[in-house]
């Protein structure tokens, strides 16, 4: 840490000079941005956004992920000091990452939110920059696949979660944070054959062709064959990958609306992220953090670090092809 900066440096988040390079201010203070980046609205020559989406109406159990957003980016601070651990890389120095902020969007109209979330992403997608998005509950992904598909096509998904997400549900105007990959598969935005899901442990009748590998078969079968089989899975296509933060076992991330017991320890998760390196990353979000319940403020940090490693495999994307 340059200590000479840390006397001087604050609310970088406005005051940075440069859209690359750490930020040595007191992680205690100042405007919490993610990382630390600037907070703009203008995307000229930005390779990577960072946005929130603090919705949570589409939850079945408890409420409280809009408060999401704002507490990763808190938990965040801790981290813009250094490269990122186990990276040969570093995006911080490499890319031009903005904090692109919040979605706007009217709470007491919930029909509109998906179009405008859809619409949010597109914009950033025009712009030629792609999107690490904080959630938020598990819903705000399929808006945010109707945008990467109208640009990409079809895309393969690694999913992380304790559900697979695919209760079936053909009605398109249900909002439901349980139904959100269903629709996806059922809009034809992602090929399940193509797709993985990592971490589940709940029960489902169909998996619609998706490729599923069990918390328990990640503790064990462990790291290593985990990702080879996701790899081979997703191959070269293009990829938008989803971590819902209760992947995480609750005792890792007891902050969140649907905890289920088993699951991925804190380490396996972090290993396997950093072990994807190499997926052709357009894309990703970190969902259903939930900061009511998150008492000791460790699931705001599992979805902060989560999130930096989004960055780092989208910047691998680009550095190695």
């Amino acid at each position: 840490m340059a200590l000479e900066d840390a006397k001087s440096e604050v609310d970088t988040a406005f005051t940075r000079a440069s859209q690359r390079g750490y930020a040595f201010e007191n992680a205690f203070g100042g405007a919490t941005s993610f990382l630390r980046r600037t907070y703009t609205k203008d995307l000229a020559g930005v390779d990577l956004a960072i946005t929130g989406v603090p919705f949570d109406q589409a939850v079945t159990h408890r409420p409280g992920t809009r408060f999401g957003p704002r507490a990763i980016r808190e938990a965040s601070t801790l981290q813009p000091y250094d490269p990122p651990h186990g990276w040969p890389t570093n995006p911080l120095e490499e890319l031009n990452i903005v904090d692109y902020g919040d979605l706007a969007f009217d709470y007491a109209h919930t029909a509109s939110f998906p179009q405008t979330l859809t619409d949010h992403i597109a914009g950033i997608l025009a712009a030629g920059a792609g999107t690490v998005t904080l959630g938020g509950d598990h819903f705000i992904t399929l808006p945010i696949l109707r945008a990467y598909a109208a640009k990409f096509g079809p895309l393969s998904v690694i999913h992380f979660d304790a559900h697979s997400d695919l209760w079936p549900d053909d009605d398109m105007t249900r909002i439901d944070h349980g139904t959100f990959l269903y629709k996806a598969v059922k809009l034809g935005l992602v090929d399940p054959a193509r797709s993985v899901q990592i971490g589940i442990r709940t029960t489902t009748e169909d998996y619609l062709g998706f490729n599923v590998i069990t918390a328990r078969d990640v503790h064990e079968q462990g790291v290593a064959q985990t990702v080879a089989r996701a790899k081979d899975i997703v191959g070269t296509s293009a990829t938008y990958l989803t971590f819902d933060i209760d992947a995480l076992d609750p005792a890792f991330a007891p902050g969140t609306g649907t905890p289920v017991w088993g699951g991925l320890h804190s380490w396996q998760a972090a290993a396997c992220l950093r072990d994807l390196a190499g997926i052709n990353l357009v894309g990703g979000d970190v969902v259903e953090v939930s900061p009511p319940y998150d008492t000791t403020g460790a699931t705001a940090i599992a979805g902060a670090h989560v999130a930096y490693e989004l960055v780092c495999l989208y910047h691998w994307a680009r550095t190695q092809r």
